[in-house]
């Protein structure tokens, strides 16, 4: 899985990333919507959502996408590490009449208690976390046991000529911080997760999962 960055190497990594995602938040949903349309398909994010019961924490809850999809049972909190990202959370939120607690923060050390939730949910953002094992295990840290993981990310295609090209454009300089060809089922396996349920689609660049803290 590779050498773990260290603490500083994971502070400069965050501080490009919130310089980054600054820039890019006036255009994100637009952004968003066009890679999912036309690339990663738009049903993701529903089916994400449909799983989550409880007490619940969003990573990288960015703009707030996800927020029309959750059930009205939920009780939602949402990080992020970009306080413009943020901001567009809180109007989507207040538009939709949503009742949510979002608060600024980074997903490799989560300023919550263990055992809070009952559900943690992520989507499309394990690949621009400087180190995903560690913020998977803080993830587990957070979840009650018997509390579920739920992810979406695009990951290494099982097609070796999309891979190929997913490779070369990791050496892209436009890329910023995200990784194309990880696959954080690894890291949720090795941490002691119980995974329910696993799909890939899209010439195996989506990847879903479910997986249960034990």
């Amino acid at each position: 899985m590779g050498e773990e960055p260290s603490s500083a190497e994971r502070s400069r990594a965050n501080e490009r990333q919130r310089r980054q995602y600054a820039r890019q938040a006036p255009k994100y949903d637009k952004e968003s919507d066009s890679a999912e349309r036309w690339l990663y398909g738009r049903e993701h994010r529903a089916w994400a959502c449909s799983w989550a019961t409880g007490v619940t924490l969003e990573v990288a809850i960015g703009s707030g996408l996800n927020l029309a999809n959750y059930p009205p049972t939920v009780r939602l909190t949402g990080i992020d590490l970009t306080p413009e990202m943020l901001m567009l959370a809180r109007d989507r939120a207040a538009d939709l009449g949503m009742p949510v607690t979002l608060c600024e923060g980074d997903a490799q050390e989560l300023p919550f208690p263990d055992g809070t939730f009952d559900t943690v949910l992520s989507t499309y953002s394990m690949c621009s976390v400087p180190d995903e094992g560690r913020a998977i295990l803080e993830m587990k840290r957070v979840l009650k046991n018997g509390g579920r993981l739920i992810l979406v990310d695009h990951v290494r295609s099982s097609v070796a000529p999309i891979y190929w090209i997913q490779r070369l454009m990791e050496l892209a300089p436009s890329r910023g911080e995200r990784e194309l060809t990880r696959r954080p089922i690894t890291h949720v396996r090795a941490a002691g997760f119980l995974v329910e349920e696993n799909d890939r689609s899209r010439a195996g660049i989506i990847e879903r999962l479910v997986a249960q803290k034990p």
